[in-house]
Protein backbone atom coordinates (compact mmCIF):
# COMPACT_ATOMS: atom_id res chain seq x y z
CA UNK A 1 0.00 0.00 0.00
CA UNK A 2 2.84 2.37 0.58
CA UNK A 3 4.47 1.74 -2.30
CA UNK A 4 1.32 3.36 -4.06
CA UNK A 5 1.65 6.55 -1.95
CA UNK A 6 3.58 9.19 -4.62
CA UNK A 7 4.63 12.37 -3.06
CA UNK A 8 3.11 14.13 -6.01
CA UNK A 9 4.62 17.74 -5.29
CA UNK A 10 7.71 18.41 -3.51
CA UNK A 11 7.36 21.62 -2.70
CA UNK A 12 4.14 21.90 -1.84
CA UNK A 13 4.10 18.42 0.69
CA UNK A 14 7.74 19.71 2.24
CA UNK A 15 6.14 22.86 2.95
CA UNK A 16 2.88 21.66 4.36
CA UNK A 17 5.01 18.77 6.54
CA UNK A 18 7.69 21.74 7.61
CA UNK A 19 4.97 24.12 8.54
CA UNK A 20 3.46 21.08 10.89
CA UNK A 21 6.24 20.42 12.35
CA UNK A 22 7.00 24.04 13.70
CA UNK A 23 3.59 24.39 15.22
CA UNK A 24 4.37 20.98 17.03
CA UNK A 25 7.00 22.57 18.36
CA UNK A 26 5.99 25.58 18.99
CA UNK A 27 3.03 23.65 21.30
CA UNK A 28 6.16 21.94 22.93
CA UNK A 29 8.38 25.44 23.32
CA UNK A 30 5.17 26.89 25.03
CA UNK A 31 5.17 28.96 21.41
CA UNK A 32 8.54 30.41 22.31
CA UNK A 33 9.91 29.23 18.79
CA UNK A 34 7.26 30.62 16.84
CA UNK A 35 8.15 34.05 18.61
CA UNK A 36 11.39 33.54 17.72
CA UNK A 37 11.60 31.56 14.12
CA UNK A 38 8.18 31.69 12.85
CA UNK A 39 6.16 35.03 13.14
CA UNK A 40 8.08 38.40 11.67
CA UNK A 41 7.60 41.81 13.24
CA UNK A 42 10.18 44.71 14.21
CA UNK A 43 13.37 43.58 15.38
CA UNK A 44 17.14 44.66 15.50
CA UNK A 45 18.59 43.73 11.90
CA UNK A 46 21.59 42.96 13.51
CA UNK A 47 19.90 39.96 15.31
CA UNK A 48 20.41 36.94 12.41
CA UNK A 49 16.53 35.85 13.68
CA UNK A 50 15.56 38.42 11.85
CA UNK A 51 16.45 37.36 8.56
CA UNK A 52 15.08 33.41 9.33
CA UNK A 53 11.96 35.05 10.35
CA UNK A 54 11.62 37.27 6.97
CA UNK A 55 11.18 33.98 5.53
CA UNK A 56 9.99 31.46 8.84
CA UNK A 57 6.93 33.68 9.48
CA UNK A 58 5.13 31.20 6.79
CA UNK A 59 5.53 28.26 8.96
CA UNK A 60 4.38 29.63 12.02
CA UNK A 61 0.56 29.22 12.74
CA UNK A 62 -0.76 30.13 16.04
CA UNK A 63 -2.72 27.20 16.26
CA UNK A 64 -4.12 23.90 14.72
CA UNK A 65 -6.93 25.81 13.23
CA UNK A 66 -5.35 28.16 11.77
CA UNK A 67 -2.79 25.75 10.22
CA UNK A 68 -5.49 23.34 8.53
CA UNK A 69 -7.08 26.60 7.03
CA UNK A 70 -4.32 27.83 5.39
CA UNK A 71 -2.83 24.24 4.02
CA UNK A 72 -6.64 23.01 2.77
CA UNK A 73 -6.25 25.54 0.46
CA UNK A 74 -2.76 25.52 -0.16
CA UNK A 75 -2.83 21.50 -0.38
CA UNK A 76 -5.64 21.78 -2.65
CA UNK A 77 -4.73 24.31 -5.37
CA UNK A 78 -0.93 24.01 -4.68
CA UNK A 79 0.00 20.77 -6.44
CA UNK A 80 -1.67 21.65 -9.59
CA UNK A 81 0.20 24.66 -9.80
CA UNK A 82 3.67 23.29 -9.30
CA UNK A 83 2.96 20.42 -11.66
CA UNK A 84 2.52 23.73 -14.50
CA UNK A 85 5.10 26.12 -13.05
CA UNK A 86 7.49 23.44 -11.56
CA UNK A 87 9.11 23.04 -8.28
CA UNK A 88 11.89 25.49 -8.68
CA UNK A 89 9.74 28.62 -9.58
CA UNK A 90 6.89 27.03 -6.75
CA UNK A 91 9.31 27.17 -4.04
CA UNK A 92 10.72 31.01 -5.77
CA UNK A 93 7.62 31.91 -5.27
CA UNK A 94 6.56 30.78 -1.74
CA UNK A 95 9.84 32.54 -0.81
CA UNK A 96 9.46 36.03 -2.64
CA UNK A 97 5.73 35.84 -1.65
CA UNK A 98 7.35 35.37 1.77
CA UNK A 99 9.58 37.90 2.15
CA UNK A 100 6.82 40.86 0.43
CA UNK A 101 4.34 39.70 3.15
CA UNK A 102 7.32 40.14 5.85
CA UNK A 103 9.22 43.35 4.93
CA UNK A 104 5.58 45.13 4.37
CA UNK A 105 4.62 43.88 7.83
CA UNK A 106 8.06 45.16 9.29
CA UNK A 107 7.18 48.89 7.71
CA UNK A 108 3.75 49.37 8.04
CA UNK A 109 2.89 47.24 10.97
CA UNK A 110 3.97 46.85 14.64
CA UNK A 111 2.29 43.55 15.09
CA UNK A 112 3.70 40.61 14.77
CA UNK A 113 2.47 38.09 11.22
CA UNK A 114 2.85 34.48 11.10
CA UNK A 115 0.94 31.82 8.89
CA UNK A 116 0.91 30.71 5.25
CA UNK A 117 -2.39 32.89 4.14
CA UNK A 118 -0.30 35.43 2.20
CA UNK A 119 0.94 31.72 0.29
CA UNK A 120 -2.46 30.83 0.65
CA UNK A 121 -3.88 33.69 -1.45
CA UNK A 122 -0.89 33.77 -3.68
CA UNK A 123 -1.79 30.70 -4.93
CA UNK A 124 -5.54 30.92 -5.20
CA UNK A 125 -4.72 34.03 -7.23
CA UNK A 126 -2.43 32.12 -9.26
CA UNK A 127 -4.54 29.22 -10.34
CA UNK A 128 -6.53 31.94 -12.38
CA UNK A 129 -3.81 31.98 -14.66
CA UNK A 130 -3.75 28.17 -15.48
CA UNK A 131 -5.81 28.19 -18.81
CA UNK A 132 -4.76 31.93 -19.80
CA UNK A 133 -4.73 32.55 -23.56
CA UNK A 134 -2.58 34.68 -24.61
CA UNK A 135 -3.76 38.43 -25.40
CA UNK A 136 -6.83 37.59 -23.11
CA UNK A 137 -7.39 38.02 -19.36
CA UNK A 138 -9.77 35.13 -18.11
CA UNK A 139 -13.02 35.71 -16.51
CA UNK A 140 -12.55 33.81 -13.65
CA UNK A 141 -9.11 35.90 -12.77
CA UNK A 142 -11.53 39.11 -12.86
CA UNK A 143 -13.91 37.45 -10.39
CA UNK A 144 -11.84 35.67 -8.24
CA UNK A 145 -9.38 39.13 -7.92
CA UNK A 146 -12.72 41.07 -7.30
CA UNK A 147 -14.40 38.79 -4.90
CA UNK A 148 -11.06 38.20 -3.34
CA UNK A 149 -9.73 41.90 -3.19
CA UNK A 150 -12.97 43.06 -2.12
CA UNK A 151 -13.59 40.88 0.67
CA UNK A 152 -10.21 41.14 2.19
CA UNK A 153 -10.26 45.11 1.80
CA UNK A 154 -13.88 45.20 3.72
CA UNK A 155 -12.67 43.40 6.44
CA UNK A 156 -9.49 45.10 6.53
CA UNK A 157 -11.96 48.57 6.77
CA UNK A 158 -14.52 46.80 9.09
CA UNK A 159 -13.40 44.43 11.38
CA UNK A 160 -11.11 44.42 14.50
CA UNK A 161 -9.29 41.05 14.01
CA UNK A 162 -6.13 39.33 14.57
CA UNK A 163 -6.17 38.27 10.72
CA UNK A 164 -3.38 40.44 8.60
CA UNK A 165 -5.75 41.40 5.65
CA UNK A 166 -2.77 42.96 3.87
CA UNK A 167 -0.91 39.76 4.01
CA UNK A 168 -3.82 38.07 2.12
CA UNK A 169 -3.94 41.04 -0.05
CA UNK A 170 -0.22 41.36 -0.84
CA UNK A 171 -0.20 37.48 -1.49
CA UNK A 172 -2.56 38.26 -3.73
CA UNK A 173 -0.71 40.77 -5.31
CA UNK A 174 2.16 38.25 -5.67
CA UNK A 175 0.12 35.83 -7.45
CA UNK A 176 -1.09 38.49 -10.00
CA UNK A 177 2.57 39.41 -10.77
CA UNK A 178 3.57 35.78 -11.14
CA UNK A 179 0.85 34.51 -13.26
CA UNK A 180 1.21 37.43 -15.37
CA UNK A 181 4.89 37.07 -15.61
CA UNK A 182 5.11 32.87 -15.80
CA UNK A 183 3.01 32.35 -18.63
CA UNK A 184 3.50 29.43 -20.25
CA UNK A 185 2.12 30.71 -23.69
CA UNK A 186 4.67 33.84 -23.41
CA UNK A 187 6.65 32.37 -26.79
Amino acid sequence: MLKRIHYNSPVILTYAFLSLTALVIGYITDMDSTRLLFSVYRSNPADIFFYLRLFGHVLGHVNWEHYVNNFLIILLVGPMLEMKYGSKNMLRMILITAFTTGILNIIFFDTALLGASGVAFMLIILSSFVNIKKGSIPLTLILTASLYLGREIMAGLTVNDDISQFAHIAGGICGGVFGFTLRSDKN
